[in-house]
Formats: C-alpha cells, sequence, structure tokens
C-alpha cells in the first residue's frame, strides 16, 4: 500500500490555553529574579521583575491615553527594549500589535498605517539612512503644530498618536519614556481586571507579508497562535530557565517576536539583543560576553559571522544550540555552524508568517545528516499534506504544495476577504506556496517555490537542487540560482555567486565543476559574481530582483518560444 505524504504532529503535550499577558505575569513572578532582557547597544539589563515593571508602567500609560481593546498600535523600530516592551504592553491591554518593517519607507507606511486603521504609532527617530520623523511630516505635516494627546490628520485618519523613542522632543509627538512611570494602584487593579477578560483566541498581532506584486498582506494572529508556537519552538532546542539566547534576527518579524522573544518567556531564559540590527562582530561580542547557550539566524547572517576575519579572536565556546531558518539552509553552512560555533544541537525550521510562523522543525538530537538534509519533523499540534496540482494528496517522496493547519493558522489577513479565501481553503489548510516532499520516517525537504520552479526545454529544475550542489565548491561562500528567460528553452538558469575572500574563481571553473556532476540542463548558463544579494530585512533573498536585473542586463523579456 502506499503511503501518502499526510503527517500529523505528537498531541501528548497540551496547548497553552491563556493569553500572553497572563502568561506572562505567571513567568515574571516564576523567574523573577532571573535575567529576562539584554540590550547590549543599550546597556539594559532587566530580570523579570523588573521587565514586568516597566511593562505594567507601559501598558498603564497606553490605556491612560484613551486606547482601547482591538485598537490598532504600531511600532516603527529596529530591535530595541522598547519594541519588546510594546509587545508585552500591548498583549496585556488587548491592543492589536502592528509590525512595521525597519526598511518600509514612506509610501509603504502610508498604506500599512491605512490598511488596518492605526490608531497609534511608536517610532524611532531614524534607521540607517531612512529619517522616520521626516517621512512622517510629509505624512502628517499637520501633527506639528497639533495637541499630541487629540492629533487630528487629514493623510492619516485613524491616527491620534505619535509617540518617538529617544530623550529629544518633536512637536506634536509623545515620548516613550514618560510612560514608563510607575502606576497608580488602581491604574495596575483595572489592568488586571482588563486582562481576565481577554481571550486567547483575540488578534493580538499584524505582521505584513512581502510580496513580490502587488501590496503586503496583513497576517493577523492571536495570543494562541503565536504563544503555542514560541513554545514548541523552545522546547525543540531544549531552551532552559536561565540560559541566553543571542537574538539578532529582527525583532518585527516572527522570527524575533515569537521564536526569540515569546521562546525566551515560555522557558525562563534571557533575550539578548547585540545591536539594533544585525551587525556579525556585535554577535560575536555578545555571545562571547553573556555566554549565550544559543544563536538564531537566518543562512546569511551565520555565514557573516563564520566569514568575519575575526572570528578566531571570540570565544564561542558557549554555544550548543540556536535555529537556521528564514530560508533554504545550505548544508555546507549547516556543517561549519555545528564544527565552528559549537553548535552541536542547532535545528533548522520551517514556516511562513501565516503560521505563526513554525511548522516543521528538526530535533536537537536529529541524526546530523538529517538535520542537514531536511527541516525536520511537523510540530506538535499542527498537521500537514503534501498535494499535486489537482488537490490530491501525493505519495512519500513525491513533490507537491505543502498545506498545513491547526492551532498555528492565522486568524486571517486583516481586511482581505479574499486574499484570505485564496490561502485558507474551506478544510482549514493554509496553502503556503512551496514545494515539499515528505519522506518514510515523517522528515520534509523543502524543494522550492512553486513560483521559483523553473521550466528549462520541458525539464523541471529545483533552484535549490544546484545552490546545494554548488555550495560544495571550496571557493564559494554563497550562491543564489534563478530562472531568466529564453527563446530557445522558455528558461535558463542563472547563477550569482558570492566568492570566499581571495578567491580568483572563474565562470569556466564553475561550469567545469558542474560538468559530469549534474546533468547538462542543470549548469547555469549565466554566472555573475557579486558582492551581496538584494535582500529583506529578515535576510530572505529577494530572487524576483535578481531575475529583474539579469532581464534588463541582458535584455530578455518573458515571451517563451521552446
Amino acid at each position: 500500500m502506499i503511503e501518502l505524504s499526510l503527517v500529523k504532529g505528537r498531541i501528548d503535550v497540551p496547548l497553552v490555553e491563556s493569553t500572553i499577558g497572563a502568561f506572562f505575569d505567571e513567568a515574571c513572578e516564576r523567574h523573577a529574579d532571573e535575567l529576562a532582557l539584554i540590550s547590549q547597544h543599550q546597556n539594559v539589563r532587566l530580570t523579570y521583575a523588573q521587565l514586568r515593571e516597566k511593562v505594567d508602567a507601559l501598558a498603564c500609560g497606553l490605556l491612560r491615553l484613551g486606547l482601547q481593546k482591538g485598537d490598532r498600535l504600531a511600532i516603527w523600530s529596529p530591535n530595541t527594549m522598547e519594541w519588546t516592551l510594546t509587545q508585552f504592553a500591548t498583549a496585556k491591554t488587548g491592543l492589536i500589535l502592528v509590525n512595521i518593517n525597519p526598511a518600509y519607507r514612506r509610501a509603504e507606511l502610508d498604506y500599512a498605517l491605512k490598511k488596518v486603521g492605526c490608531k497609534a504609532l511608536i517610532l524611532s527617530p531614524a534607521f540607517k539612512s531612512s529619517d522616520y520623523l521626516a517621512m512622517i511630516a510629509e505624512l502628517a505635516p499637520e501633527a506639528a503644530t497639533s495637541d499630541p494627546q487629540r492629533l487630528e490628520l487629514a493623510g492619516l485618519p485613524s491616527l491620534r498618536l505619535l509617540i518617538r523613542l529617544g530623550a529629544d522632543k518633536t512637536p506634536g509627538m509623545l515620548n516613550f519614556d514618560d510612560f514608563l512611570v510607575p502606576p497608580a494602584a488602581e491604574e495596575l487593579s483595572a489592568l488586571q481586571a482588563l486582562g481576565a477578560g481577554l481571550k486567547p483566541t483575540d488578534p493580538i498581532n499584524i505582521q505584513f507579508t512581502s510580496g513580490t506584486t502587488g501590496h503586503p498582506k496583513g497576517s493577523t494572529l492571536t495570543h494562541r497562535n503565536i504563544l503555542n508556537n514560541g513554545r514548541f519552538v523552545g522546547d525543540a532546542i531544549r531552551l532552559k530557565a536561565g540560559e541566553k539566547l543571542c537574538i539578532p534576527v529582527p525583532l518585527y518579524h516572527c522570527f524575533g517576536m515569537v521564536m526569540g522573544n515569546l521562546g525566551c518567556l515560555t522557558h525562563g531564559a534571557a533575550m539578548v539583543y547585540p545591536a539594533e540590527v544585525f551587525e556579525p562582530l556585535a554577535v560575536l561580542k555578545a555571545v562571547q560576553e553573556e555566554r549565550c547557550a544559543g544563536l538564531f539566524g537566518v543562512p546569511t547572517m551565520f555565514i557573516a559571522v563564520l566569514e568575519h576575519p575575526d572570528f578566531q579572536k571570540f570565544d564561542v565556546s558557549s554555544l550548543r544550540t540556536g535555529i537556521m531558518a528564514g530560508s533554504p539552509c545550505p548544508i555546507e553552512v549547516m556543517k561549519r555552524v555545528i564544527d565552528q560555533l559549537h553548535m552541536r544541537e542547532v535545528t533548522i525550521a520551517y514556516g511562513m508568517t501565516e503560521t505563526s510562523p513554525v511548522s516543521f522543525q528538526s530535533g536537537h538530537d536529529d541524526p546530523i545528516e538529517r538535520r542537514v538534509s531536511t527541516v525536520g519533523r511537523v510540530q506538535p499540534h499542527c498537521e500537514v499534506k503534501i498535494v499535486d496540482g489537482e488537490g490530491n494528496i501525493v505519495p512519500r517522496g513525491v513533490a507537491g504544495e505543502l498545506c498545513t493547519r491547526g492551532y498555528s493558522v492565522m486568524h486571517g489577513y486583516w481586511d482581505d476577504p479574499a486574499r484570505t479565501v485564496e490561502a485558507i481553503d474551506k478544510e482549514g489548510w493554509m496553502h503556503t506556496g512551496d514545494l515539499a516532499t515528505l519522506d518514510d520516517e515523517g522528515f520534509c525537504n523543502i524543494v522550492g517555490r512553486i513560483k521559483d520552479m523553473v521550466i528549462r526545454g520541458g525539464e523541471n529544475v529545483y533552484p535549490r537542487e544546484i545552490e546545494e550542489f554548488l555550495y560544495s565548491h571550496p571557493e564559494i561562500a554563497d550562491v543564489q540560482v534563478v530562472g531568466v528567460p529564453d527563446h530557445k528553452y522558455g528558461e535558463e538558469l542563472c547563477a550569482w555567486i558570492i566568492p570566499r575572500e581571495g578567491s580568483e574563481i572563474t565562470e569556466d571553473d564553475v561550469r567545469a565543476f558542474c560538468r559530469d556532476q549534474i546533468a547538462h540542463y542543470k549548469i547555469p548558463r549565466y554566472i555573475r559574481f557579486v558582492d551581496a544579494f538584494p535582500m529583506t530585512v529578515t535576510g530572505k533573498i529577494q530572487k524576483f530582483l535578481i531575475r529583474q536585473h539579469m532581464k534588463e542586463e541582458l535584455g530578455l523579456t518573458d515571451e517563451k518560444t521552446a
């Protein structure tokens, strides 16, 4: 009998049926004297008891402004203590936290605030080359001459409050630090009463998913979604109370705020932020100085840490575990992480924002060959199937679209029922758009995106297979493969390669390396050596930009005549 690609996660550990606020309070009492948050670049060290004091103060301050359960409050900032205080304060008050990508510019910010009807915005003054204050001044010029507690903005009609970080004053804006004063006893009582009326299934977080076409969609997540996912992710890496987890991934993304922050909260561990944004040297310093047990990152981050010229000067022997996720994890990089970063219990995780995010994760004790070649097995309380183009479940080992359902599937896309129905079918299955296979033991391998699969002369080619092969070349540090239009074959392969430092590798060297080792139709026709790939703030490679650049460079069109 043919075994089908359908798996269900274990259910021996029950789901947490609690709000984040209630769980937060219990955790802060249970681990009161343990370190909870270390923001190295801010020189901040807070125990769980101290973290609760600040979160309660901020929560009461937000209620004092007249914000109510269900109101949307956005935060536009890189990784800071204030980001995390906001995450937990909104959860305790029933406000819906809206994560704004720090890389967003004026038009993107304008869209996000209007799409979900944000009533308040907490913002940093600036980030890298982005002047946040200037962009707000352009979108809402009348704010500068308005009462900061009663804004009426023509361009942003739902927005009533602007709260800035930092000590400087900005006309029309309130200051975040002013809300950290100790609240009155009656305010704390009111906060507790409000929290008691919240439900685990209430929407609590909106994250915009980046797309290659059209506007971003606002994935709406509940307490139940993200609290449980953070907990199961932490379980998989055996995170313990008192341990420290280095979190250089962005907090605005699920990787940071769910897998990182909520993973730590549910296990009594400490969140460690090396810098506002990912910096390999800051990561090395944080791991050494704090003796971190775990490290999170996307493959490009781990590559940057391993390739840093001062890597050998740092003692990273405290590391034992962590997660590599966010994009396909090259086998050769995984091996170096285990050997050189001492992360022998490192795991791979796979998921998407719409599933809170993790659906598959390898175990800390899975065989190394499994951890370097798959994304592990299905997470607890999740159900996964792999289907063909007709929706039929395929046999084990056959590639198809990965679909998942269970507690982790989002509430839906905010104010977008049509796109919600496109993503989640009538039976509750979330269609991921990812191509995957399941083996006989339930291990999953992501073979690519449906839209990324290249069809060359009738042959289906999965770019990731070629990337994994090229990673094995000793002079290649990183590689991305895409399909570009071709009049003869329909599509041809193009490889963008980042060489190792000091390498003099040539296109002919790459082709010679491929010859007689992979099929001729899998050898890239176009090869380019680059210093970096276009990517999102979370470190995801934007392959569509690589494709677009090559089409322009080569004067190619999408007409296929194969």
